[in-house]
């Protein structure tokens, strides 16, 4: 009996060395395939890949959960540079940014939460020389937007959330958070689903992802799945969600009171992701000068969507702060 365990135990080993180098070979190939499109800023020693251009008001968009700042450079950032000068990040242990000190490595549980997230981005911002901006986030990066605005609520000139995470949700996050956010589960799982992760897993992923619309064609070579997918990025992403409810009680409590900018929120009411009714119906209610626009039939992913609907809230957003 004990002998068997033994032999469980050591094939248990291989198979996780194995699958830790095929893991490292798909990493090196993801960042090969898909290097940094913009430049890095360093804050306090974290290095920030941030993507720059346009002119105009300051416009700065932050992604969502497991994705990148390629999200938004797919389309829609094309869409608002002749306009406005677009400042694109990518969030802690996401893309090409570096996870804040004290988070990551093999053993953590703990995620930056939307606040510390934000103050990052705003410190590389400001070295930039962004002013009063209009920050845009999708999904996980709403919460992010909302923290922005809750810890310079002076300095920001208005909010738009697209789909965006703003209150607390019932029920769990469901398997995949709850194995990739978690300390045993970021140790010995996480470098399964790196090596053995199929393009065809990956691909229905995204569709799901923009349910019940189709990706557009070309986004998923685009954006790079294999960065998603690389070891420290999939422990990041997982304990950043796993832990987010707990700091979206807190800050849901305090919109009313700072976010008194502008915010325009644009929400499909077919999105099974970020539900409208958990989120942007409640925050249009919370905020003083909160407007929201509802798109029908549209999913989690309204930019790529209804990417002229995006682009119209932004404007009104830019309007209604007199940037425009």
């Amino acid at each position: 009996m004990k002998r068997g365990l033994v032999w469980v135990a050591l094939g248990a080993v291989a198979l996780l060395s194995s699958c830790a180098g095929l893991a490292g070979v798909k990493e090196r190939t993801a960042e090969e395939t898909h290097p940094p499109l913009g430049r890095f800023v360093e804050v306090d020693g974290t290095r920030v890949h941030v993507w720059v251009e346009g002119s105009g008001p300051d416009v700065v968009l932050i992604h969502g959960a497991g994705g990148n700042l390629r999200d938004f450079t797919f389309d829609l950032a094309k869409r608002l540079t002749p306009r406005y000068r677009v400042i694109a990040f990518d969030r802690p242990g996401l893309g090409y940014t570096e996870r804040l000190p004290g988070y990551g490595g093999v053993g953590s549980t703990e995620g930056e939460s939307p606040r510390e997230q934000a103050a990052l981005l705003q410190k590389a911002a400001a070295q930039i020389g962004v002013r009063r901006p209009v920050v845009v986030g999708h999904s996980f990066g709403g919460a992010v937007a909302l923290a922005w605005g809750l810890n310079a609520p002076q300095d920001t000139a208005a909010l738009v959330l697209l789909a965006g995470v703003s209150n607390p949700w019932p029920g769990e996050l469901g398997t995949f958070y709850n194995v990739t956010g978690t300390a045993l589960g970021g140790a010995a799982a996480v470098p399964l689903i790196t090596a053995l992760a199929s393009e065809e897993r990956i691909e229905r992923s995204i569709e799901g992802t923009f349910a019940p619309q189709r990706a557009p064609k070309g986004y998923s070579e685009y954006l790079g799945p294999g960065l998603t997918l690389r070891r420290e990025t999939l422990r990041a992403n997982g304990q950043q969600v796993l832990g987010l409810r707990p700091h979206i009680v807190a800050m849901s409590q305090q919109y009313r009171d700072r976010l008194r900018m502008p915010v325009e929120i644009v929400h499909g009411d077919a999105d099974k992701t970020v539900p409208l009714h958990v989120h942007s119906i409640p925050l249009s209610k919370q905020l003083r000068r909160g407007t929201l626009t509802v798109l029908e039939g549209v999913g989690h992913m309204p930019h790529h969507v209804r990417p002229q609907a995006t682009v119209a809230a932004i404007d009104r957003a830019a309007a209604r702060a007199g940037l425009r």
